[in-house]
């Protein structure tokens, strides 16, 4: 069922939405203050449950794209977005009936609620990744039939593109992203408009509502002096996230980070606290696999996500320091994001991994 999202759920939404991000997504704070600023001048947002969305309805999903990293140099004003649905809207000749996050992670599910805010649009409780992923062809909405083009891309001077690759979604991204690190290496975008019904075939659902539970359990836990990674593998069971494992506990060792091709791409190692194992993560923009002791743990499309290990907090991967001590867990993805068609296109092969997916839940015990 729908409801409203106000100022006082954007706190416990941002912290959710980061730990779902698996260190990527973008920078949910620069997030959280965008919506705080667009709900103050126009008030709150309707969610839409994606069992509300009529099946003729016109749903275009709104992003931003490019490095995390920029965006601690680049602000965006908030306009970015809108520009970007306006031109979508003029190419297609037709008005949007809502907007929805592409991914749940970061500040990318933030931005769709900054485009609701200033038009007036709901947005759909639902998104296509079930957490973040660095390139736009990495979608469910894709894999199971959606085609993202045409797309428009909005930069921060109010230059606007029109991208059309036809059925080729790779091949769109490989083109948005030329555009955005001409345009100073972020750029916002509105893409994959479809129907209400391709919405509750192809979308993750309820993900917004799943954020805000996540960080939500986390602050409670912390407030009653429980262990929040406990509670959170408590609450989670109850959704399609149904399984979380800690992988592993100590303190950041080394970071090599580079931004390149338009992603944050590296490196992280840390120690265990006992200094006998040693963790590796790789990322691209996203965390895509953490090995301990050089054994796989969890891997794309499950969640590798790394909190501080006093209060549960995510850290992103342009936040990661040296000497950070660190609490690393894997989350189960749902099935749908399993089938060998989603494991194709987002699975570790598709970053050039050199691992089989196999299911975090199996990989590590309870």
């Amino acid at each position: 069922m729908s409801w409203q999202l106000t100022e006082e759920h954007l706190t416990d939404l941002a912290r959710g939405a980061a730990v779902l991000g698996t260190g990527g997504g973008g920078d949910p704070y620069v997030g959280r203050l965008l919506v705080q600023q667009a709900i103050r001048e126009s008030g709150p947002i309707t969610v839409l449950d994606p069992s509300e969305v009529d099946d003729d309805a016109l749903v275009i999903p709104t992003a931003q794209m490019g490095a995390p990293t920029v965006v601690h140099e680049k602000i965006p004003s908030g306009e970015e977005p809108v520009t970007a649905l306006r031109a979508l809207e003029t190419h297609l000749g037709a008005k949007a009936t809502a907007t929805m996050p592409i991914e749940c992670g970061g500040i990318n599910s933030m931005i769709p609620l900054v485009v609701a805010a200033r038009t007036g649009l709901p947005v759909v409780d639902a998104d296509g990744m079930g957490r973040a992923f660095p390139e736009l062809q990495m979608e469910t909405f894709g894999v199971y039939g959606v085609t993202g083009s045409p797309m428009a891309v909005a930069g921060e001077r109010g230059e606007t593109a029109v991208i059309d690759a036809g059925a080729d979604n790779a091949r769109m991204e490989w083109l948005a992203r030329g555009v955005t690190i001409r345009l100073g290496g972020v750029a916002h975008i509105a893409e994959y408009s479809m129907s209400g019904a391709d919405v509750k075939r192809t979308a993750i659902p309820r993900t917004l509502t799943l954020a805000h539970t996540v960080g939500k359990a986390i602050r409670e836990a912390r407030e009653r002096n429980a262990d929040p990674v406990a509670h959170l593998g408590e609450v989670l069971k109850g959704t399609l996230y149904g399984h979380l494992r800690v992988l592993f506990r100590g303190k950041v060792s080394d970071v090599e980070r580079r931004t390149e091709a338009g992603f944050a791409r590296g490196r992280a190692a840390a120690v265990s606290f006992d200094g006998e194992h040693e963790l590796e993560l790789e990322f691209q923009n996203e965390n895509l696999v953490a090995l301990v002791d050089g054994e796989v743990r969890c891997v794309v499309p499950d969640l590798v996500c790394v909190l501080d290990a006093e209060q549960a907090e995510p850290i992103t991967t342009e936040s990661l320091r040296y000497g950070q001590r660190i609490t690393v867990i894997g989350i189960s993805t749902p099935e749908l994001m399993r089938t060998p068609e989603a494991l194709a296109v987002f699975g570790p092969a598709a970053f050039g991994l050199p691992h089989d997916f196999r299911p975090v839940e199996e990989l590590v015990a309870p």
